[in-house]
């Protein structure tokens, strides 16, 4: 029966994971069972720490607190006091939009900077006033590639070389490809100014005249509208000073006579210029 219940004991061991006890190195007998429970549960692979175990050896959790990087403002292209052919593009795309009215006048104005912060504002971007290049880029979609005559409506273009014609004398060199006026003498150009023509129908005539008349505040008798610091070269037609020149600029157009929008360089014209002198007129 001894050696069955011993028997018994082994069988019991293997299935539980208990070993049978032999005397220690001292004579002393231990309990006859030993059982060895596993002190802890394994940690998951999935990183979270084991049940019951230390939370504070766990791996840390992605810091989510870290703040973005906020994007760079787009690059400023141009901005208020700047000058040149590109301002006269970018207001005379304004001018096509309906944001600007005057112009274009290649200077970045008050009115230019007003003009760009309103179509900023109507497009959801910051009203700046400046154009960077989202608003340039926003612009050129909505606009097309402006014409020399839609960068120069208002005038401010380079005149070209003098004629021939014009370089001894006293001269009114007056040139339709790059439609500006010289006044010279003896070839060197006291003053340029920028001159429109006559319509198709109603063409400003070319060639070599001279003037005849000078009428301070001449009406004209044909048309009925105002003709001040008329210069009479060539029948009914002459250089003066035109209202609706400088309001709409190369919008409109004469009936035949070479027009001039800037007043005061007109009345300055006017005072120099005696009968007599030479009219170029060329293209």
């Amino acid at each position: 029966m001894g050696r069955a219940f011993i028997a018994g004991l082994a069988v019991l061991a293997a299935l539980t994971g208990c070993t049978v006890q032999t005397p220690d190195g001292e004579g002393k007998r231990r309990s006859p069972v030993h059982i060895e429970l596993p002190s802890d549960t394994p940690a998951p692979d999935d990183g979270t720490p084991a049940r019951g175990g230390d939370a504070s050896s766990a791996a840390p959790a992605p810091d989510d607190d870290k703040p973005s990087v906020a994007p760079a403002p787009p690059r400023v292209l141009w901005s208020r006091g700047d000058t040149g052919r590109d301002v006269r593009e970018l207001q005379a795309r304004l001018r096509q939009v309906a944001w600007l009215f005057e112009g274009p006048t290649g200077t970045y104005g008050e009115q230019t900077e007003r003009a760009v912060s309103g179509f900023q504002g109507k497009r959801g971007l910051p009203r700046t006033g400046k154009t960077d290049a989202v608003t340039w880029r926003r612009l050129l979609r909505m606009t097309r590639e402006p014409g020399r005559w839609d960068l120069y409506l208002m005038g401010g273009q380079q005149a070209d070389p003098p004629d021939a014609r014009c370089r001894s004398g006293r001269v009114l060199c007056i040139d339709k490809t790059s439609r500006t006026l010289r006044w010279m003498i003896d070839g060197r150009t006291v003053s340029t100014m920028a001159v429109r023509f006559g319509s198709q129908g109603t063409p400003t005539r070319e060639g070599v005249f001279s003037v005849y008349w000078k009428s301070r505040d001449h009406v004209s008798t044909l048309y009925d509208s105002p003709m001040p610091y008329a210069m009479f070269f060539s029948g009914g037609q002459a250089v003066h000073f035109s209202a609706d020149f400088a309001a709409r600029g190369y919008a409109g157009g004469s009936h035949g006579c070479v027009n001039v929008r800037d007043e005061q360089a007109i009345a300055e014209l006017f005072a120099q210029v005696r009968n007599g002198d030479k009219v170029v007129v060329s293209w």
